[in-house]
């Protein structure tokens, strides 16, 4: 795989062929880890998501007739060349985002099952039936594609997301227009190289790059019948009021605020390396990232010292490092605001009891150090608001009903995290929380395939998740035929 990355400027992808954007204006891609430009996105126009359209609903003439089998066919033909090519596409991932090798594999890991769990379409897609629903009257249900569907993946999972979005999509009949984020373009056309060499028909799977243009072309493009997002907060409530507005399904996975509780009864060994690893993975660059600590009664006095040690110990550096154990953050303006994060926690009174911007490498790229605040209030705007970045803070209460007390005035409800050893504990915080995804001693508790990635509250906008049966319910539109004979 080749041509759709090494380019100066790289191409959209539209009914199969790969062409270059009528816009002139473009952006660089720059790998975090040196500062350097890797090629330039194009930042392509409205005309041109009109024209992916076009091509995308004409081919859904003839895909949504394709039986849903030949379907499935083309998804375990996509997971084999996923298996195969499963290190280019983590190299890339770690090329253009800057995570470490070992994660970016794993995100292609977890997009390879939502390909496994497309494969299960032919069960999927059934409908139900029921005779006799009134004496000579019969009732069956099926399941029909929308048509035209968008997806705009972010910049922190560029293999990822569009895996939880294009497969279920495609397999349910619709056909698809990926727009990724223009920071990490270049996966995305890897993906679509892919989907070509898996037997997809011209115009099933299109690519078009952009910024705003295109996504707001999308959002009101006649043709487009539905819009997957993940992004920050304040974009995905503009993706769902705007696309809403067109009369088009959405669902909008936006930011959080994940709270990990520490009971005092917790092994503070495993406890200490689950916060550790929620909190400073992919550079705290991620929607499931635990960057609140809430330590009850005892706890503090065990649990702080071994957080501060571990995280200062970390070794920083590029994702091709094998010795790295965090990598940079996505860019120089990323780098400032979280650095502005810090220097407000600062200013409003907590302590800085590990400061991220001592040490850092200054060759290059956009690094940042572990940050860890105690003597932190909830009131706090570092407690409260998702900086997306390497900083921990770390808060107190002394009972579990208090630590949930704090968690839930969140109005964020992404995940939530319980280290205990106590399963009558566990039992009151899973059903207590405020929060779509529950971790008890799993640090980041994102569900399997089969399961709806279901944030809450100002974490989620729409009615179906991502992924699991919600996934095939928002990309199908259900009919229901009562007969007489």
């Amino acid at each position: 795989m080749s041509i759709a990355t090494e380019r100066q400027t790289i191409q959209n992808f539209v009914n199969g062929v790969w062409i270059d954007s009528a816009s002139s204006e473009t952006l660089p891609v720059i790998d975090p880890a040196t500062g350097k430009t890797i090629t330039h996105v194009p930042l392509s126009t409205a005309e041109e998501v009109r024209a992916a359209a076009a091509h995308a609903h004409e081919a859904f003439q003839s895909w949504r007739d394709v039986p849903v089998t030949e379907r499935a066919q083309v998804m375990y033909h996509m997971k084999a060349l996923l298996d195969k090519h499963h290190d280019e596409l983590a190299h890339s991932v770690t090329r253009e985002n800057g995570k470490l090798h070992d994660e970016a594999w794993g995100e292609v890991r977890r997009g390879i099952e939502v390909v496994e769990f497309a494969c299960a379409a032919p069960t999927l897609m059934q409908g139900r039936s029921l005779q006799d629903v009134s004496r000579g009257y019969d009732t069956v249900m099926y399941r029909f594609p929308l048509g035209v569907v968008a997806g705009i993946s972010p910049f922190n999972f560029p293999a990822m997301i569009p895996l939880w979005m294009a497969p279920l999509a495609i397999v349910c009949g619709n056909t698809f227009i990926h727009k990724p984020s223009e920071r990490t373009p270049l996966t995305g056309n890897l993906l679509a190289e892919l989907w070509a060499e898996a037997g997809l028909p011209n115009g099933v799977f299109n690519v078009v790059h952009g910024a705003k243009a295109v996504v707001d072309a999308m959002l009101s493009d006649p043709d487009v019948r539905a819009v997957s997002f993940v992004g920050s907060q304040p974009v995905a409530a503009y993706v769902y009021a705007t696309a809403a507005a067109h009369g088009k399904r959405v669902q909008a996975l936006a930011g959080a605020k994940n709270f990990t509780v520490v009971a005092p009864d917790a092994d503070m060994e495993r406890a200490t390396a689950t916060v550790l690893s929620s909190a400073f993975g992919n550079a705290g660059e991620r929607c499931l990232a635990g960057s609140v600590v809430i330590s009850i009664g005892d706890a503090t006095k065990e649990l702080l010292p071994r957080l501060i040690e571990g995280a200062k110990a970390m070794r920083v550096g590029p994702g091709d490092d094998p010795t790295a154990e965090m990598g940079p953050v996505i860019r120089a303006e990323h780098c400032a605001r979280v650095e502005q994060y810090i220097e407000q926690g600062v200013q409003e009174g907590a302590t800085l009891a590990l400061d991220g911007r001592e040490g850092r490498s200054t060759d290059g790229g956009y690094w940042l150090r572990p940050s860890i605040f105690t003597n932190v209030t909830p009131e706090m705007t570092i407690a409260r608001e998702e900086i997306f970045g390497p900083v921990l803070t770390v808060l107190e209460a002394e009972t579990l009903e208090e630590a949930i007390a704090i968690a839930n005035r969140s109005r964020f409800g992404n995940a939530a995290v319980l280290c205990t050893t106590s399963g009558a504990v566990a039992r009151t915080f899973q059903m207590q929380i405020e929060a779509g995804m529950v971790g008890i001693n799993v640090g980041v508790p994102s569900p399997i395939a089969w399961f709806p990635f279901a944030g809450w509250k100002q974490s989620f906008y729409g009615d179906l998740h991502a992924t699991g049966e919600d996934g095939i319910n928002f990309y199908t539109e259900r009919k229901a035929i009562t007969s007489r004979w």
